[in-house]
Formats: C-alpha cells, sequence, structure tokens
C-alpha cells in the first residue's frame, strides 16, 4: 500500500483549513485516513501550523511520502 502524507480540507465555503492525515494514496483527498497528524489554517495571521513531528517522522521512516505543500509546512514548523 502506497502511503502519503496530505491535506485533508476541511471547513466551509470559502473559510478553508486543512488537516495533516496519513492516507493511502489510492483515497480521494477528503476520504478515509489512517492517521491525523496536525492541522493547518491559512486563514489566520500568520498562518496556524500544527504537526506532530514526531508521528510524521516515523510514517516518514515507514515509508509514507509527504505532498509537496506538507514538505514546506513541515519546514516551516517550529520544533516542539
Amino acid at each position: 500500500m502506497a502511503v502519503s502524507i496530505r491535506l485533508r480540507r476541511m471547513g466551509t465555503t470559502r473559510r478553508p483549513a486543512y488537516r495533516v492525515v496519513v492516507a493511502d494514496s489510492r483515497s480521494p483527498r477528503d476520504g478515509r485516513f489512517i492517521e491525523i497528524l496536525g492541522h493547518y489554517n491559512p486563514l489566520t495571521s500568520p498562518p496556524t501550523v500544527k504537526i506532530d513531528r514526531a508521528k510524521a517522522q516515523s510514517w516518514i521512516d515507514k515509508g509514507a511520502q509527504p505532498s509537496n505543500t506538507v514538505k514546506k509546512l513541515m519546514k516551516n514548523v517550529k520544533e516542539s
């Protein structure tokens, strides 16, 4: 099974919020997922990003591929 770390859109029309999830790459964007790793809210100033780095790294070690957007978000997340 090919696993990816990607964003799942939440929120309402014109008010997006996203969850960072681990999902099978064949499942739809907002469909089934395996685990929630964090969240991203682009509407706040500055945008709110909270990702559990330990869980994300363990999934990457197991072979999960982060999407380009998630890679950028993880690069900008402060170490905690």
